[in-house]
């Protein structure tokens, strides 16, 4: 695991000790014990960033560091960049380190969270500092995981990790910061409801296409007894949309599914199941089982 020199030093470990030829630098004032990795085997990513943001003060994991530590769903260019990102309050120096790429701004003291012992940006302090990358869709796929009601059964949770106040406010705190104007655009999109990336990505196809707005992952009582919850739903058509990601092809799944295309049919609904391959060249074979569907159903472009 790495740590930071002082750290040694502090329990005791000689300044010689730590010039070890076991040890190895991967940055100013940092020692790790093995060979060179952009992430040694079995680090996580919280012990490798966590001696950066110690070694230098008043510093925190930010950007795409803090994106891939909140775990967004959505697309930021560069992710793969092995680099640590790391932030620091505009009146400081801007971390210059190896291994880091450095920020300065301005932060409120809720921007800045500490998790097992790691300061990193706020989930939506982090949505705001990405958007300068990462264009508007991939910024509402974002957005719509932030504001997703969960499920606290499955997730151990009850709240939503952002309300779209809080996005706002985030915006009007930083007025100017590049890339808040796709920020805004992205909230404007968001929804409460959707409940992976490719949804949102599906919904902001369909939208964009000139279909209606549909509702999202609403419990829909389809017989006495018989309730769904589809992905995306026009009631007044009764046609149901469900995006059917790797898991359904299992077997089981595959039963679960034919049950659930029955129960629609049953109701007088018409169930269009969408896959990956649908999303292809700007979701164009979903829009157009989509569109196909609501015509089917009575449904006339405005």
């Amino acid at each position: 695991m790495p740590f930071t020199c002082q750290q040694a030093v502090d329990v005791g470990v000689s300044r010689r000790r730590l010039r070890h030829r076991a040890l190895y630098s991967p940055s100013r004032g940092i020692r790790a014990p093995g060979v060179i990795s952009p992430r040694p085997f079995g680090i996580s990513l919280p012990d490798e960033v966590r001696p950066f943001t110690l070694v230098t003060e008043f510093s925190a994991a930010s950007h795409a560091t803090a994106f891939t530590f909140w775990s967004f769903p959505g697309f930021l260019p560069g992710q793969g960049d092995a680099r640590i990102h790391i932030s620091r309050p505009d009146t400081m120096a801007i971390p210059r380190r190896t291994g880091v790429v450095g920020h300065v701004g301005q932060f409120s003291e809720d921007e800045i969270v500490c998790v097992d012992g790691l300061l990193v940006t706020s989930r939506t302090r982090t949505w705001l500092d990405v958007a300068r990358k990462m264009s508007v869709d991939e910024l509402t796929v974002v957005a719509d995981h932030l504001l997703r009601i969960p499920r606290p059964d499955f997730e151990g949770r009850a709240e939503p990790h952002a309300t779209p106040a809080q996005l706002a406010d985030m915006l009007d705190r930083h007025k100017g910061t590049p890339g808040i104007r796709k920020a805004r655009l992205a909230l404007e999109l968001a929804r409460i409801g959707a409940d992976s990336a490719p949804e949102t990505r599906l919904r902001l196809a369909l939208e964009r296409a000139g279909l209606p707005e549909a509702q999202l992952n609403v419990r829909t009582q389809l017989r006495d007894g018989v309730e769904r919850q589809p992905d995306l739903a026009y009631p007044k058509h009764r046609v149901a949309v469900e995006y059917d990601g790797e898991g359904h092809s299992e077997a089981g799944q595959i039963v679960r599914d034919i049950a659930r295309e029955e129960d629609f049919s049953r109701a007088g609904w018409l169930l269009v199941r969408i896959s990956k391959r649908h999303m292809e060249n700007d979701a164009r074979l979903a829009v157009a089982k989509v569109r196909s569907a609501l015509r089917d159903r009575g449904w006339t472009p405005n």
